[in-house]
Formats: C-alpha cells, sequence, structure tokens
C-alpha cells in the first residue's frame, strides 16, 4: 500500500485514532498536574490556574479530541491548545535543554520532558488542517497566553527551574515572545487551510 498524505490524513482523523490520542493525552496531563503537586502546594490558590502551564494546554486538546471524537468541533478550545501545546512544547523543551547545558546533565524525567513536550507541539501542528477557529478566538485565546505571562512573570507564578533562577528575567522576556510566535502561528494557520487535507 503506498502511503500518502491523504492515507496518513485519514489515520490521523480515523476515531480509533483519535481515542487513543484521547488516552495518551489525558494520561498525560494528569501525570503534569502531579507534576504540579509541590509547586501548587506553596501557591495561593488565585493562581492555580496559572501555575500547571503544560497539563492545562494537554488538557485543552482532550477538549478538543473528545468533540472531534464526537464528530463535532470546538474552535476556542482548538486555538487554546494550538497557541499552548506549541508554546509550552517548546518553552519546556528549551528550558530542559538549558538546564543540561548550565549542569552538564539532566535526569531521566528531563529526558522524558523533552520527548513529551516535542510530542505535545507536533501534535497540535499537525491537525492545522481540521481546526475551525477564527480571528475572533484568536484573539480571546492570546489574551489568556499573554495574561498567563504576566501571571508567571510579574507575580512570579512560573514554572520553577532552579538551576536557572538567576535568569528568570531572560527566561520571561523568551517566553513573551514565544507566546506572540505561537499567536501568529494560529493568525497564518487560517490561511495554511486551504492547502492542508480536512
Amino acid at each position: 500500500m503506498q502511503i500518502t498524505r491523504a492515507n496518513i490524513w485519514y489515520l490521523l482523523t480515523h476515531k480509533s485514532f483519535l481515542v487513543i490520542l484521547l488516552i495518551i493525552n489525558l494520561l498525560g496531563t494528569i501525570y503534569g498536574y502531579y507534576w504540579y503537586g509541590w509547586q501548587l502546594a506553596i501557591t495561593k490558590p488565585i493562581f492555580y490556574i496559572f501555575v500547571p502551564d503544560s497539563p492545562t494546554a494537554s488538557l485543552f486538546f482532550c477538549f478538543v479530541l473528545i468533540v472531534w471524537i464526537m464528530g463535532k468541533s470546538w474552535p476556542l478550545m482548538e486555538v487554546l491548545a494550538l497557541v499552548t501545546l506549541v508554546k509550552y512544547g517548546i518553552w519546556a523543551d528549551v528550558m530542559n535543554i538549558w538546564t543540561l547545558i548550565e549542569t552538564g546533565s539532566i535526569d531521566w524525567q528531563g529526558w522524558m520532558l523533552v520527548g513529551s513536550h516535542f510530542a505535545m507541539a507536533v501534535q497540535a501542528i499537525l491537525y492545522i488542517g481540521k481546526y475551525v477557529f477564527t480571528y475572533w478566538h484568536i484573539a480571546v485565546a492570546a489574551v489568556w497566553t499573554l495574561h498567563n505571562d504576566v501571571i508567571d512573570y510579574v507575580f512570579g507564578q512560573m514554572p520553577m527551574y532552579r538551576d536557572l533562577a538567576d535568569y528568570t528575567s531572560y527566561i520571561g522576556y523568551f517566553t513573551f515572545w514565544l507566546s506572540i510566535a505561537c499567536i501568529f502561528l494560529a493568525i497564518f494557520s487560517i490561511r495554511w487551510r486551504k492547502y492542508l487535507p480536512n
């Protein structure tokens, strides 16, 4: 059987594959919230929703997958998933590689985070052809994303990488521009859709 883009897209959008992807993302989301448990324990309740960035991103995608499996769509959740999965997928990889450069090593959990967060970003991009969000939805996602950056780097609720504590201002600057890039990715994806399978 010849492997074509149409065949790959058929597999990616098949209900059985979406169910498997949902299970994987759901397990990753649960683990992600568990991983943030120690930081949430020292976080004021008003900031709870803004601390576990990556698992919240994968939770958005879980909601997207659920409605896709049901044959429906949730445009606002789609754009929130795209922007945050790509953003925090890249962000976590940069932080872990930076930690490796700074300290000379990272443990197996660090490498696991590198692989899983890379996969987060890739899966969000793979489904660009299926998203139906509009510019209005992107505007809402942009407010959420940039507001989260303010909470993280103005109110000090960013994910804690102790080995990189001396670089917090640089990380905040990088994070802001990464958010802008991911918002523009969502904007440009609307134009790209007509060239992609759906």
